[in-house]
């Protein structure tokens, strides 16, 4: 496992501008399902109300996990794609 293998639940920014669905690098999201076995990941966007604005299918490279406590010395950063 690597540093950046998302998960269900993880909360997650935007890497980039989606503005078709009027979402902007660095909005935070939520996984909500995975989908064709990590291909793509189905995420919320959700108000301070906690209602969703947006739920869309991003890839991987849309997306980077957001982490909330050190991370380990023993992982290795990912190198971009």
């Amino acid at each position: 496992m690597t540093a950046n293998t998302v998960k269900l639940l993880d909360v997650v920014a935007l890497t980039v501008d989606l503005p078709e669905y009027r979402l902007w690098r660095g909005q935070v999201g939520t996984v909500v399902e995975i989908l064709a076995n990590g291909a793509a990941y189905e995420v919320e966007f959700s108000d301070r109300n906690g209602r969703t604005y947006e739920s869309i299918g991003l890839r991987p490279n849309q997306i980077m996990v957001l982490h909330f406590e050190p991370a380990s010395p023993y992982l290795t950063p990912h190198s971009p794609t």
